[in-house]
């Protein structure tokens, strides 16, 4: 494994490398200019004029390209070290992982199933076993499956404080060296792993094509986030440790109100299994395939981000101030056309992110507050905003060309 991961990591450079000499070709001075900038850098390229004076739509197709291939070529560098020998760590946590891979690469790219273990408030010795069983409790058809050993020995095991960067870490590793799309990435785990997927599935909701839950307790978690989040719940009928059976089933009937009240929405499957308790022998392992379906949709023009105990300061488009967030604040935002609705936000201030995709850039934009008009914005994309967003979320899907800070009133 550690010669094939070396060799991924010396493929990834040499491919970048390629990507930056071999870039499309342009005319324009502004991106000449920042081909010489690459060159020979002068400076923070944020503080570049022509970094932020206005892209034709063109222009900043080329200009992503570029950017792209600079933090490829950052994310290999700061992470090849640790891919190359594991664990991925951030501070003082550390997260083993164990990686198997199947099948041949698809033409959009590899999946990947970040699947979570059991175990829980239980010694060491326990948790490496369920560690050992989940890395070999689902077999993909396609993809990089990857299982992680949890951090910690403790009934909240899988969502605690400090989990979040490390698992989008494991993320950006698989995109740079293992090819991995990032709108193909899915979520999956068994009991305790079960309780993990109930709480990051919605808080991580923009990361992840689909999600499946298996024999998990929710905690106080909420569903709303999973909006544009395929999920699936998989319950024994007499899994009744702790009610995780009534109140799967309760959680099975909250996500059919939502689906109902929100047509279209809330993709879901609830799966009771009759005459099984906590081990469903194996026909969870369908969610595999269900989930392979599926592909994250990074702009979704309509949703709901509401904070879960372990907060959050991006969701999708947008950005909430680090010292206003906490549990139980939400915004409920939707696009139509080159509008921009914020039906409600729990905080002062709101960064926003666009791209071509979500309004047209070459023409205005109107922010309105529960109906109300509060900004009216002449937007312009600008190689800054699109290095400053790529590298905030250090997501290849979240470069976007334009963002402002808009205050709520």
């Amino acid at each position: 494994m550690t010669k094939m991961k070396r060799k991924n990591i010396l493929k990834t450079i040499a491919a970048v490398a390629a990507l930056l000499f071999f870039a499309p070709s342009s005319s324009t001075a502004q991106i000449q200019e920042f081909k010489e900038w690459l060159a020979e850098p002068k400076g923070e390229l944020t503080q570049q004029k022509f970094a932020n004076s206005k892209l034709s739509k063109a222009d900043c197709d080329e200009a992503a390209f570029i950017i792209d291939s600079l933090w490829l070529k950052k994310s290999a560098k700061e992470l090849g070290r640790q891919w190359e020998r594991l664990p991925i760590a951030n501070d003082s946590i550390k997260l083993a992982c164990a990686c198997r891979v199947f099948g041949m690469t698809p033409k959009d790219g590899r999946s990947l199933y970040i699947s979570m273990h059991g175990g829980g408030n239980c010694p060491k010795e326990v948790n490496d076993e369920q560690w050992m069983n989940q890395i070999y409790l689902y077999e993909p058809f396609e993809g990089v499956y990857v299982a992680p050993r949890a951090p910690w020995n403790t009934s909240d095991l899988w969502h605690r404080k400090g989990l979040d960067e490390l698992l989008e870490d494991v993320i950006r590793a698989c995109v740079v060296f293992e090819g991995v799309n990032p709108n193909k990435v899915y979520l999956l785990g068994y009991s305790a792993g079960g309780d993990g997927v109930w709480r990051v599935a919605p808080r991580m909701a923009d990361k992840w094509a689909a999600a499946s839950m298996m024999a998990g307790h929710p905690g106080e978690s909420s569903q709303v986030n999973l909006m544009n989040t395929p999920y699936m719940i998989w319950m024994g009928e007499h899994d009744h440790y702790y009610d995780r059976n009534i109140l799967a089933k309760e959680k099975a009937q909250v996500m059919d109100s939502l689906a109902a009240a929100h047509p279209g929405k809330y993709i879901h499957s609830n799966n009771i299994i009759e005459g099984k308790g906590h081990w469903m022998d194996r026909v969870d392992t369908a969610a595999i395939g269900w989930m392979a379906q599926y592909r994250r949709m990074p702009y979704p023009k309509q949703i709901v981000w509401r904070q879960e105990l372990v907060t959050r300061e991006h969701f999708y488009w947008l950005t909430a101030p680090a010292d206003e967030v906490q549990q139980g604040k939400t915004v409920i935002a939707n696009i139509e056309d080159n509008v921009i609705n914020i039906e409600q936000c729990d905080y002062s201030k709101l960064t926003i992110y666009l791209n071509d995709r979500l309004v047209n850039l070459d023409k205005k934009v109107t922010v309105r507050y529960k109906g109300k008009k509060i900004a009216r914005i002449k937007p312009r994309r600008t190689i800054a905003a699109l290095h400053r967003s790529l590298n905030l979320r250090n997501d290849r899907s979240y470069a976007f060309p334009y963002m402002v800070d808009v205050k709520m009133k």
